[in-house]
């Protein structure tokens, strides 16, 4: 408690050096006691260092589930292998088409045309092949606008919701996020949905879709272009999410251990599992149940731009029905869902005239709000958008940490890639979330780099090294042609195999037979009565073998001891009877190295090379 009265204080304390400093537009005094109130209804949404530390650890833990290939199905945090394996060497609510240049001879130059085009509700909820047939349409209508029809071009598609690859140029929808909820394509290939819906433009549209990338990829690649120390990337916007480039060797989902591969984290539903059943509030669980996906997505719901506008009226409603705010009076306004948008939050937080949009806004919604009721929502709106930047920035410290032991350092420097409207737009979130990662993890030195061009700019990074391998590879496979085989030639190698075969079991064709077909008078298997000690020589390559077998009956129980000798290249070369006598010199250092000198065994020849034999000793 003495804690909370403490925080009341500081935040009143600010608001009167503020008012002494004629930073506000009213010089009305304000009351001390509505600040505490604020601050002691939302307690729990107050975290403390120790608490963020504690969530990291949790964070961490959900990174390592996601990664193992048996806990992964259970993991909520899925870390998702995107195949994207290196950085450059050289969103939301709104759908942007791109035409990028890339810049040839290893100049960092790129050249961008983008247009924007919008995505109705009645499509991003409606039937999924016509989100993508719409898709199509714009792709189309661009490459009119730019006269690109008829031009072969390798297309980049940024998808912002969680995907299951297997391939850069192939992922399955594991589910829908935000705002999109069309039926049809979770569980289902987006590429190849795409592929379809732009068939019916196939006389003007000519591309081949070589990349699908997740839009944090798409940040950090961005970023990485002007920053080679970047390693990670984050979007704070609608949604948000963060992706990392992890070792191989710790990705249990794909074959491989060597280097490194982007991890699309999917943090937005960390906690689905109850792991933050501790931090979210009943003001969190509200907006939960009244969602698109309840019980899904919960910590992205803590955090992103979709839904801290309804956190901040889901609270003042509540404070207002407890007569905290308007002296308990409520309008038609503040019953409604997304009134209140994350803008208007950033906007009553500036830091001038925060208080005066306050006012504005709370007065478009039909209250009629005192000075002191200004400064309570304005606080209420610091200690959301403050939880939110508290939790990204817990949860980012927790992926700098992997990548510092990762690294096995004690210190790192590395770069951070940021994107999203709502790190962008707000006017305290970007130096409140970079002071908290900062203290959480003071051994990492982190830089912060704005994506000026969006994530789509990443994209095509990604789809410019996809083309180039695949133009390799189409070399490569021109080369390798005369090696490939169809399946009637294969027919026709069996047949003749075959018919080998057959000339070499027989008496009269055997000796123009290729394929010999030698006896070798081993006429019966094992069955488990053999039983003794026997001596078995192993003679094929650079190196000679002798080894001691014991078999015992009964428990089918073999025991080998080998001593492994080399043949030097005068004596492979030489006379066979030289090579014979440096072959029973091996025997008898092997029987004196295992004290059975002079010991009668019987021995077992193993001779890699073709012999017609008589019997099965000769």
């Amino acid at each position: 408690m003495f804690a909370v009265h403490l925080m009341a204080f500081y935040f009143t304390k600010l608001k009167e050096d503020q008012i002494k400093k004629g930073k506000h537009p009213s010089s009305q005094p304000r009351s001390p006691q509505h600040l505490f109130q604020v601050d002691r209804f939302l307690y729990h949404m107050r975290l403390s260092d120790e608490t963020l530390l504690d969530i990291m650890a949790r964070f961490q833990a959900e990174m390592q589930k996601g990664l193992g290939k048996d806990t992964n199905p259970t993991a909520s945090v899925k870390m998702l292998p995107t195949f994207v394996r290196a950085i450059p060497d050289g969103s939301g609510s709104k759908f942007r088409v791109l035409k990028v240049q890339v810049s040839e001879e290893g100049k960092r130059n790129v050249q961008m045309e983008s247009h924007f085009y919008p995505t109705p509700n009645e499509i991003i909820r409606g039937n999924g092949s016509e989100l993508f047939e719409y898709v199509a349409d714009c792709l189309a209508d661009f490459m009119k606008t730019k006269e690109l029809m008829h031009k072969k071009l390798p297309l980049g598609l940024t998808f912002s919701f969680p995907c299951r690859q297997t391939k850069l140029e192939e992922g399955v929808l594991i589910s829908w996020t935000k705002k999109f909820k069309a039926r049809g394509v979770q569980d289902t290939d987006v590429v190849k949905c795409l592929t379809k819906a732009m068939k019916k433009h196939k006389q003007d549209i000519d591309v081949d879709i070589l990349a699908l990338v997740n839009d944090t990829v798409g940040t950090m690649m961005t970023c990485a272009y002007d920053d080679p120390c970047c390693e990670v990337g984050v979007i704070i916007g609608t949604g948000t999410n963060a992706c990392y480039m992890e070792d191989m060797s710790n990705i249990d989902l794909v074959e491989g251990d060597e280097g490194r591969m982007c991890v699309n984290t999917e943090w937005g539903a960390f906690g689905d599992d109850g792991a933050l059943e501790d931090i979210r509030t009943e003001f969190d669980r509200e907006l939960d149940l009244g969602s698109l996906n309840p019980g899904k997505q919960l910590f992205e719901k803590m955090i992103s731009g979709l839904y801290l506008g309804e956190l901040v009226r889901l609270i003042l409603l509540k404070m207002a029905k407890t007569g905290l705010l308007f002296g308990g009076k409520k309008s038609s306004a503040l019953h409604t869902k997304g009134k209140i948008e994350t803008r208007h939050v950033a906007a009553m937080e500036k830091y001038k005239e925060g208080l005066a949009n306050a006012r504005e806004i709370l007065t478009d919604l039909g209250l009629e709000p005192s000075e002191a009721d200004c400064i309570a929502v304005q606080h209420v709106c610091t200690i959301v958008s403050f939880r939110s930047a508290n939790l990204c920035a817990a949860a980012l410290a927790a992926i700098l940490t992997r990548l510092r032991e990762n690294k096995k350092l004690l210190r790192f420097r590395t770069t951070v890639g940021m994107d999203g409207t709502l790190y962008k737009t707000h006017p305290q979130y970007p130096k409140r979330l970079h002071k908290v990662v900062r203290r959480l993890v003071p051994n990492c030195d982190v830089r912060f780099l704005l994506s000026v061009s969006g994530s789509t700019k990443g994209a095509a990074m990604v789809t410019a090294v996809a083309s180039r391998l695949q133009a390799k590879r189409k070399q490569i496979d021109k080369v390798l042609a005369l090696f490939w085989l169809t399946r009637e030639q294969l027919v026709d190698v069996q047949g003749k195999m075959r018919a080998e075969l057959e000339f070499g079991l027989k008496r009269d064709t055997h000796l123009l037979a290729t394929v010999k077909m030698l006896p070798t008078y081993v006429c019966g298997m094992p069955d488990g009565t053999e039983k003794g000690k026997f001596l078995a020589l192993d003679l094929g390559g650079t190196n000679f073998r002798v080894l001691l077998v014991k078999i015992r009956s009964g428990r089918r129980s073999v025991r080998m001891y080998n001593k492994i000798f080399a043949i030097p290249l005068e004596i492979m070369q030489g006379t066979g009877e030289e090579l014979f006598d440096h072959i029973v010199q091996c025997i008898a250092d092997f029987l004196n190295y295992m004290g059975l000198k002079g010991a009668q065994l019987p021995l077992g020849f193993t001779f890699s090379f073709p012999c017609r034999q008589m019997s099965i000793d000769k």
